[in-house]
């Protein structure tokens, strides 16, 4: 008996020790894989779902021929806690990467950002609009932001974001760049409050696309609301007639010339008929276009109109300002 125990004693140490070396070996094999470089020889983009397991991540690596052994992946990822931590999104993975360097891109979240520009002047009913037409983004039913709410900028954005979380990121943009501005504004402006610098700008930014004559702009409305006068500036009667939902025909907001009888038209945005700043903004203003509305140039131009060149020639008497309105009537009944 003494014997037979002993023999099978050994046999038990025997493998014992045998499994010892094949789990050993096996883990360091593991290890290697895990640390070793892919043959990928490109760049493959992948996207993680929402609440997507770590066996899901590995199965999609494996099947994008990114991973060679899912299951080292999926238990590398469980003993490092990293499979908790792995955040949805589309990345792009790059060639010759580790499955360790995986799983550590996977946990940072750097997803691959795209950039969309938001130009200056446009409405927030187009805004909206542009964001809804881009198929990375997920489309939702919002209302459409307050007028002049959103600052113009060029946005990133992840493919699956939600576009009001864009939207609320521009009107963030809108409130730093306001509160920042309007620190260092001139004095003794007829602007008193922040919402009547974004109406300003808003106008200036429509009336002008050349930045060296938004300050010059800026100035003449300045001049006109000291002197009580009306701004009598197109962009608002557009906006009165429009209200924000511009055409996109090739023809101008309005589909049309602005015409004559379109001064007329009643709305307290037309500042043909009412002096002052019109109740609300008529776009959404850029930075350069605040600054400007704060900190407009001092001069006596009263009067400004094209030119014909894509600038405006201003006027500090009424007969000069029709001379030049003339020169630009001959120049657009020409073309």
């Amino acid at each position: 008996m003494g014997l037979f125990f002993k023999i099978l004693l050994g046999g038990f140490v025997l493998c014992l020790t045998l499994v010892t070396i094949g789990v050993a070996g096996g883990s360091w094999w593991a290890y290697q894989q895990f640390n070793k470089p892919s043959a990928q020889a490109k760049a493959v983009i992948i996207t993680i779902p929402r609440g997507a397991n770590i066996g899901g991540v590995a199965d999609t690596l494996s099947y994008e021929n990114i991973i060679e052994y899912p299951m080292v992946f999926s238990y590398a990822g469980r003993i490092t806690g990293q499979a908790s931590k792995i955040k949805a999104g589309e990345y792009e993975i790059p060639p010759h990467i580790s499955m360790k360097q995986i799983l550590d891109l996977l946990e940072s979240g750097k997803t691959i950002q795209r950039n969309i520009t938001i130009r200056e002047g446009l409405t927030s009913y187009q805004i909206v609009k542009l964001l809804s037409e881009i198929e990375h983004l997920k489309q939702s039913d919002i209302e459409t932001p307050k007028e002049g709410s959103l600052l113009p900028e060029t946005y990133s954005y992840s493919k699956g974001e939600n576009i009001a979380d864009i939207i609320r990121r521009m009107e963030i943009a809108m409130d730093n760049a306001i509160n920042e501005l309007w620190e260092s504004r001139s004095p003794d402006l007829p602007i008193k409050t922040k919402q009547e610098a974004i109406i300003l700008a808003s106008i200036i930014e429509k009336e002008t696309a050349h930045p060296d004559e938004r300050a010059r702009v800026a100035g003449v409305f300045i001049n006109r609301l000291r002197k009580g006068m009306p701004l009598q500036t197109d962009p608002t009667v557009i906006y009165a007639i429009t209200l924000g939902k511009h055409e996109n025909n090739g023809k101008g907001p309005l589909g049309r010339r602005l015409l004559r009888k379109d001064l007329k038209f009643d709305s307290p945005y037309n500042t043909y008929i009412y002096a002052g700043l019109p109740p609300a903004p008529i776009a959404n203003a850029g930075y350069a276009s605040i600054k400007a509305a704060l900190n407009p140039e001092e001069h006596k131009y009263i009067y400004f109109v094209a030119d014909g060149s894509g600038g405006h020639a201003f006027s500090k008497t009424l007969r000069e300002h029709n001379n030049a309105a003339a020169k630009w009537r001959k120049i657009r009944d020409s073309k």
